[in-house]
């Protein structure tokens, strides 16, 4: 099981046009898809979450105008948009709930049954204006959205939508499915169970230079293990490593603002860039498969390509190490 299907190691995550943080122009979005697309990127990650189908629709715009065989797609399930009006603010989706507050204002609710699942990629579908989908990742069945009620909610996925994703998987309908999460333990309870088997796991902001010490030791051994493939999502910590102010979705705190410092500082004594550090550092350990650094401008694709290809002294890595920036057996790339 896994995802070799994919067209490389850099991928495109979309959340950001979902308006995340900011409202953002019709034409700044489509730009940036188009961007990205111009400069060879191939995988694209969306989620109905992402603006109350906002980003969906405006990746499909771009995507719908190239042959479907030439890209590889992913979004998610979990979440119905329905065509009732809610303000964003009210949602109540944990502390994340004002993250979409610039999205569209559809009401948004949780549905991880079997046929909650498939009512979502038929969404999506529509959405995007596409007839097919790669990849479904089961979405947010996690501590940070579900707070104590998560292994509740999780084994309603488990029984419902797991189920659904992978009899859709073994009927050829999609190619994989998995779940896409922002903590860790999720992922280690389904890497125990027999089945469903998942393809893939899309972990973010849990395998990043400012944040992989629980994932090292023992999700991404037990991923290489069964062959599970994991596809990193926000690589740069929520921007902060990209020169952003946020981490975690807020605000950064001093203490992360001063590791980004001294991350920031040995790569300006190396003389490389900080978006290469974390990219690269993501990619380095085996059960990685892509990195999806999602992005609203459309300046930064060719800045994320280049990151990808750039040359990074084996000294650079050793003094990481050192400082005590990254764990001590972490994979880092060879020379």
């Amino acid at each position: 099981m896994s995802i070799e299907f994919l067209p490389s190691p850099l991928g495109f995550g979309s959340a950001p046009l979902g308006n995340m943080y900011r409202a953002i122009p019709e034409e700044e979005a489509i730009a940036t898809v188009q961007a990205v697309w111009d400069h060879g990127i191939r995988y694209f990650d969306t989620a109905p979450f992402y603006g109350a189908g906002l980003a969906e629709s405006r990746l499909g715009q771009v995507l719908t105008a190239h042959p479907r065989d030439e890209f590889v797609l992913s979004t998610k399930v979990g979440r119905l948009i329905l065509d009732e009006i809610e303000d964003p603010a009210a949602r109540g989706l944990g502390e994340k709930g004002g993250l979409f507050e610039h999205g569209r204002p559809n009401k948004i609710v949780y549905d991880y049954s079997a046929d909650g699942a498939r009512r979502s990629i038929e969404d999506s579908l529509e959405r995007l204006g596409l007839d097919r989908i790669d990849i479904v990742w089961v979405h947010d069945v996690a501590p940070d959205f579900h707070g104590d009620e998560w292994p509740a909610v999780y084994d309603q996925a488990r029984t419902g939508a797991f189920r659904a994703l992978q009899q859709l998987r073994d009927e050829g309908v999609i190619r994989g499915w998995g779940l896409g999460v922002n903590r860790v333990e999720p992922l280690e309870v389904t890497l125990e169970l027999d089945e469903p088997r998942p393809d893939a796991f899309l972990l973010a902001g849990r395998y990043t230079l400012l944040d992989h010490r629980r994932a090292l030791q023992r999700l991404m051994p037990e991923a290489v293990e069964q062959n599970v493939d994991i596809v990193v999502g926000g690589p740069y910590s929520s921007g902060i490593t990209a020169g952003g102010d946020h981490f975690e979705y807020e605000e950064a705190s001093r203490a992360v603002v001063d590791k980004v410092e001294r991350i920031r500082a040995l790569c300006e004594q190396y003389g490389i860039s900080v978006k290469a550090a974390a990219l690269q550092f993501s990619l380095a350990h085996r059960a990685t498969r892509a990195v999806i650094p999602g992005s609203s401008r459309p300046s930064h694709a060719a800045e994320d390509v280049a990151a990808i290809g750039e040359k990074i002294p084996v000294e650079f890595w050793t003094a990481l190490r050192q400082e005590s920036l990254i764990a001590p057996d972490a994979p880092v790339p060879a020379s």
